[in-house]
């Protein structure tokens, strides 16, 4: 798990989050996490399976803020579990060993210890910076990023008002994915914006055989 780490926002509008979501796999984009906080129970069934099948198309992985049926219905790639949500472990025991189960951890080095023990695939941490998107009540020290890369064995996504240039010294502390919503979506064209954030990442390099 490295790259550009895509949130989505809180659009009604299917075919325009499609369109976004589409331009920004084209570019790069690694991981796509479906979250809208204000939909229907209808348009949000909608929407994740549309997303699901572009994902699909670009062999990238698509999971669920939250909704563990949701998951479960569509056979989504996994679920990000919060704060107020699920526990990792109730998460882990109701989709099994194989999924992906992400756990924001936000500023608490412990918290993650313990979503590590209870078998998360990924930590989040944020928010860094000011978001437009999500309100955080606290800003998480960059330090953190670097105490969990030395100590704890899992992928890092860092978020909250993330850009290239507020990533950039987050990826060299050792995250290896950075989270974004309006760096993209709000983007006049958010192809050459993921492609800009997608290109903080390196890429893996071919071993003497060729293979990566």
């Amino acid at each position: 798990m490295q790259g550009l780490y895509l949130v989505t926002p809180d659009w009604t509008d299917t075919a325009r989050l499609l369109a976004a979501t589409a331009a920004a796999l084209q570019n790069g984009a690694a991981l796509v996490q479906y979250r809208n906080k204000t939909a229907s129970a209808d348009l949000r069934l909608a929407q994740a399976t549309a997303l699901l099948a572009l994902c699909r198309g670009y062999q990238c992985p698509l999971i669920i803020n939250d909704h563990m049926d949701l998951c479960q219905r569509l056979d989504a790639d996994g679920v990000h579990v919060g704060g107020r949500d699920a526990s990792v472990a109730e998460a882990r025991q109701q989709l099994g060993p194989h999924k992906i189960v992400g756990a924001s951890s936000y500023g608490d080095l412990q918290r993650a210890r313990d979503a590590h023990a209870q078998g998360a695939s990924y930590l989040a941490f944020g928010g860094f910076y000011p978001s437009t998107k999500k309100h955080y009540d606290f800003r998480t020290d960059p330090a953190i990023v670097s105490a969990a890369a030395n100590s704890i064995p899992l992928p890092l996504v860092v978020i909250g008002g993330m850009t290239r240039e507020r990533a950039a010294p987050l990826i060299e502390r050792g995250a290896h994915m950075a989270a974004a919503i309006s760096a993209i979506y709000d983007a006049a064209d958010p192809g050459a914006a993921a492609a800009e954030m997608a290109a903080l990442f390196p890429v893996p390099t071919p071993n003497n055989n060729g293979a990566l």
